[in-house]
């Protein structure tokens, strides 16, 4: 699969089969994976090429506090569930990211124990309250942070990344890239890719210098947190000199790297709680007709909502279950998975929109119009506000596809 080409059904794992979160409770494993293949076929049919998965890894509760990164998550299942995952995937078309959580381990990981038990080790250590703990992420006390410093972590990152792609997964989703050293990136990516050439690195990165931090650490894509900002408030705040901004920069960026957009993820509120169903509609249209890489969160597609809040419950609205199967989702938000389906319809048959040239052609506070030119092909797209919210595509000499329909 070329990145190129490359449309992503992001799905957080735990939350989408309905696992327990926020504690594991059991040894014996639940293979809830299954209830997560039924809705392959309507991956397929929205018109994506690949699944980037959330955590699948042994974990305390909510998958980002690993414990062993050669286990199958229990409430999700175990080795034989996940091979038969992987393979209902494939035979589908279907390429699978996992979510590989480097920068981190759970204060329960076996690695955090040995480090204090020897006063070193492969998690970073410091003095606090008069004695040694475990250096945290972020304030979160839960979590260790790994001494990427150490060659015992990147031999360990290598080993664990080799193992799964040995397994059948196409690459990797490298969480909380940006806190990672480059350097460390670059040597275990160039490791592993002696065995996979064609293997995937698509980093997180919230700020920055987007290409620039691609090419140190080797990565293929960084997430594009700036493009996904301008779109939702822009609209949300009827101004679209701010898109008009971050379009400008998106083209800079695109210019040196196939950047990973998106309108939602697991850590941030729905796009439609925040803009409502047509705000939804419209950040669609702009996500699927600028180049880069785009990943559609489980339920936008949908217009599922939620925001986020506060204390250890705070990502649950986000990170919902699925029903049993796709037929027992709400009516009311199936015109918006058919617009997806007519938006990524001609994103698929005008694959050069990934990597065109992007230009604004003009803009207002409520209205907005730009080009994307490729393989000698041209695509003007016109998003307004007033006085109603409306967008229009057309590729040049070609289709076109408006909202509403008029």
């Amino acid at each position: 699969m070329s990145l190129d080409d490359a449309i992503w059904w992001h799905v957080y794992p735990l939350g989408a089969v309905g696992a327990p979160i926020h504690d594991a409770g059991q040894d014996a494993p639940v293979n809830r994976l299954a209830r997560l293949e039924e809705w392959l076929d309507y991956a397929v049919e929205l018109g994506c090429s690949g699944l980037l998965l959330g955590p699948v890894f042994a974990s305390t509760s909510h998958g980002y506090d690993t414990v062993d990164y050669f286990r199958i998550d229990p409430r999700l299942g175990d080795d034989a569930a996940f091979d038969h995952f992987i393979a209902s995937a494939r035979r589908r078309g279907l390429r699978v990211l996992l979510d590989g959580v480097f920068n981190h381990v759970g204060v329960d990981h076996p690695l955090v124990a040995a480090a204090l038990a020897d006063g070193h080790g492969l998690v970073r250590l410091e003095q606090m309250d008069g004695r040694l703990q475990p250096t945290p992420w972020e304030g979160h006390g839960d979590l260790a942070l790994l001494d990427h410093s150490r060659p015992e972590v990147a031999d360990l990152v290598t080993e664990v990344m080799l193992h799964w792609l040995r397994r059948g997964i196409a690459g990797w989703r490298l969480d909380v890239a940006y806190a990672v050293p480059s350097a460390f990136w670059r040597e275990v990516i160039d490791r592993v890719r002696v065995e996979f050439g064609e293997a995937i690195f698509l980093g997180e990165v919230i700020h920055g210098d987007y290409v620039e931090l691609a090419r140190a650490g080797h990565l293929d894509s960084v997430t594009q947190y700036e493009l996904w900002k301008a779109i939702w408030s822009s609209l949300a705040d009827r101004n679209l000199w701010e898109l008009d901004w971050a379009l400008a920069r998106h083209a800079e960026f695109c210019a040196g790297l196939l950047p990973n957009t998106f309108i939602g993820n697991h850590d941030v509120d729905r796009i439609a709680s925040t803009l409502g169903p047509d705000g939804a509609a419209l950040a669609a249209a702009i996500l699927l007709s600028l180049p880069g890489m785009p990943s559609i969160y489980y339920g936008d597609e949908q217009g599922f909502t939620g925001t986020k809040g506060a204390g250890r419950h705070a990502d649950d609205p986000l990170r919902p279950p699925l029903p049993d199967h796709p037929d027992a989702l709400a009516p009311d938000g199936w015109w918006l998975y058919r617009l997806y389906q007519q938006l990524i319809g001609l994103r698929r048959r005008h694959p050069w929109l990934a990597t065109g040239q992007l230009s604004v052609l003009g803009k207002d506070n409520s209205w907005i119009e730009y080009q994307v030119t490729g393989g000698g092909q041209q695509l003007t797209a016109r998003i307004s506000l007033e006085p109603h919210s409306r967008f229009s595509l057309q590729v040049a000499g070609g289709e076109s596809l408006s909202w509403p329909q008029e």
